[in-house]
């Protein structure tokens, strides 16, 4: 364009071009800057590029976890980011099936994922060892547990195909059913029982009765149409995924308590500047893990709660381990898992004397 007006003003007397001339490149100068002025940042200024992370998880987008635990985690990471980082949530299993999340997270399928340990047999069996009963109370407990042992390198190399995030305990697993109370063992013998986890699995099977592995948002129509007579869940999920609204009958015992692990690509997360790497350092690792497990805690009590003002059967067996019924198979039941996971050439006693001596050090107020 300025070329062609050059051209132009050489037919034109020098008073006169000169004065056309300026108030061109005056005209053509505010063009520019208007031009820049609307031009995306990102263009100009490298850090103001947004990094969107896609978040995938099994619960449902109204489900407390997702709400009080996920939202204000993505939130804060926007916020501490100046809105360099984005963390879309994907809920409800959209985004990758509930049993290979973490699977999806290792492969660069989605950036972030959240599973169950148990979802995916042998994936990870040193940690799942914390599952174990009598190992934690608490979805508190067990966050710290878990947290301690990958700090101290007992299970880090179950997560070297990821960045781990953190790992969030979801409270001591109690065993839920329609109109058939179970007091003792021997009342679960011949039933269907839905199984989280191996760990759980294991235990089900020594009280004769049969487990039924299954992802969580399965279990409704599973009990409703009789696939399974009970299933093995901590109190939070039954409000969440409605089982509130088929079981009445709960044995309110620390059966086992499972753990979710919320896990990052790689080499998405590698390739991040260093400050950006370090807002999500900050908002990972045993701190975030134990203010995720506050929440699963409160709403299990409340569940529980809810359950006993409804009138509800509950039976309360607060020490399993040593309680003349329910000792024996829970006690026999963790040395199967146990043996099952040294034969295949892992110190799971090792990780099991390890992981006890994590519980009593979580059981203080300085975790």
């Amino acid at each position: 364009m300025i070329t062609k007006i050059f051209y132009r003003l050489a037919n034109i007397a020098p008073s006169k071009a000169s004065i056309i001339l300026a108030t061109v490149l005056a005209a053509t100068g505010c063009a520019e800057k208007a031009e820049i002025t609307a031009a995306d940042e990102s263009d100009i200024n490298p850090t103001k590029t947004v990094t969107v992370l896609r978040f995938s998880h099994f619960m449902t987008a109204n489900d407390l976890i997702n709400k009080q635990v996920f939202e204000p985690w993505a939130q804060a990471i926007e916020t501490d980011s100046n809105g360099r980082l984005k963390v879309e949530i994907y809920p409800s299993a959209t985004l990758s099936k509930p049993g290979v999340t973490y699977e999806a997270s290792a492969k660069g399928t989605i950036d972030i994922g959240m599973q169950a340990h148990g979802y995916t047999a042998g994936r990870f069996p040193l940690t799942q060892i914390v599952e174990l009963p009598g190992l934690s109370n608490s979805a508190e407990q067990q966050s710290c547990i878990l947290h301690k042992l990958y700090d101290d390198g007992v299970i880090t190399k179950e997560y070297e195909d990821t960045h781990l995030l953190y790992m969030i305990g979801t409270g001591p697993g109690a065993l839920h059913t329609i109109d058939k109370p179970l007091r003792t063992p021997a009342d679960m013998k011949g039933l269907r029982i839905r199984q989280p986890s191996a760990v759980a699995s294991y235990i089900i099977d020594t009280v004769g009765a049969s487990p039924v592995g299954m992802p969580a948002p399965d279990t409704y129509t599973s009990l409703q149409r009789g696939v399974i007579d009970g299933l093995c869940f901590a109190w939070q999920p039954i409000r969440a995924f409605r089982l509130d609204e088929l079981v009445n009958t709960h044995t309110n015992i620390p059966f086992y308590s499972a753990a979710l692990v919320v896990s990052m690509n790689k080499d998405k997360y590698d390739s991040l500047p260093d400050d950006l790497k370090r807002v999500l350092d900050s908002h990972s690792g045993k701190s975030m893990a134990a203010q995720a497990a506050k929440v699963f805690d409160v709403a299990n009590a409340e569940v529980m709660a809810a359950a006993r003002a409804k009138g509800d059967i509950i039976i309360d067996v607060p020490d399993p381990l040593t309680d003349p019924d329910w000792s024996g198979p829970l006690i026999e039941g963790s040395q199967k898992y146990l043996d099952e996971v040294s034969a295949s050439g892992l110190d799971a006693q090792a990780v099991y004397d390890k992981a006890k001596i994590a519980s009593l050090a979580c059981q203080t107020t300085d975790k």
